[in-house]
Parts: C-alpha cells; sequence; structure tokens
C-alpha cells in the first residue's frame, strides 16, 4: 500500500489533502491497467468506481442508435474519469474507451461514498474537487454544442 499512497498523494487530484482524508480514500483504492480499447466504462452501467489517470489516454464516448459513436472528450495523465458515482442513480451517462495502455488508480464509489457520509469533512473535500471538473466538462461541452451548431 506505500505505493500506492505515494502515488495517491502525488496526483493532483489530491493534492493537500490531509493526511487523515487520504488514508481514508486510500482504503478505497486499487491499481487498475487498461489495454487499448478497453472500456473502463459502459454507459447505464452502475457506477462503482471512478479512476485517477496516471499514464495513458482514454475517450468519452456517446453512441446514438444508427449513428456513428462521437468522442466528446479525451482525458489523460493527472485527471479524473467519472462523477456520476456521486448522484443516484449511480449509473454512467456515457462510454469511456482506453486509446491506448492505461494505468489508473481506481476509487470504490460505495467505498468513498460511505465514508464521505461517516466524514462530512472529507464528503465535503471530495466535493470541492469534483466541481471544478464537472464545471469545466459542462463549459467544455457547452462549447462544442456552439462549434457543431453555430456554424451556418
Amino acid at each position: 500500500m506505500e505505493g500506492l499512497e505515494r502515488i495517491l498523494a502525488e496526483h493532483p487530484f489530491f493534492a493537500g489533502l490531509e493526511a487523515g482524508h487520504l488514508q481514508l480514500v486510500l482504503g478505497c483504492a486499487r491499481n487498475c491497467r487498461f489495454e487499448e480499447g478497453h472500456y473502463l466504462l459502459r454507459e447505464g452501467e452502475l457506477a462503482i468506481e471512478f479512476f485517477l489517470i496516471r499514464h495513458g489516454r482514454v475517450a468519452l464516448e456517446i453512441a446514438a442508435p444508427g449513428r456513428k459513436t462521437v468522442v466528446f472528450e479525451t482525458l489523460g495523465e493527472g485527471e479524473i474519469v467519472g462523477t456520476s458515482w456521486l448522484v443516484p442513480p449511480y449509473r454512467w451517462l456515457f462510454d469511456v474507451r482506453a486509446m491506448e495502455l492505461t494505468r489508473a488508480i481506481g476509487i470504490d464509489a460505495a467505498c468513498l461514498r460511505a465514508k464521505c457520509e461517516v466524514d462530512h469533512h472529507l464528503g465535503y473535500e471530495m466535493m470541492k474537487r469534483f466541481l471544478p471538473i464537472l464545471t469545466r466538462r459542462l463549459h467544455a461541452t457547452r462549447l462544442q454544442i456552439l462549434d457543431v451548431y453555430g456554424k451556418r
């Protein structure tokens, strides 16, 4: 666990997190490896885990019947994949596919939610860290919509 603790502590998402809170998160964490083409998350499935990308790149994709899959964002080292674990009914809203060999830290969502319920300070820290991610992604999606539908 010592190596995983160092990796978590050095990840940009957890920068400055209190040592006690880092230990709580560590209890929910595991190393993951995804080969190119492997899906980390599938739309509609239970959001049981989110990922901190250590190496590699992933594509966030939306599939529509009768249409080609659309990659609406790519994420890489230092970024977080998966926010649907925060909001009931805890189901993924899109697919996430490894574009190359990707190494990540998986965080068990139920484990972390339970710890946040017990320690509201930890819950507040997680919300402060996830809200900017959600805001940036919403803004990026808005810009893509303007780009797609703004051309005449």
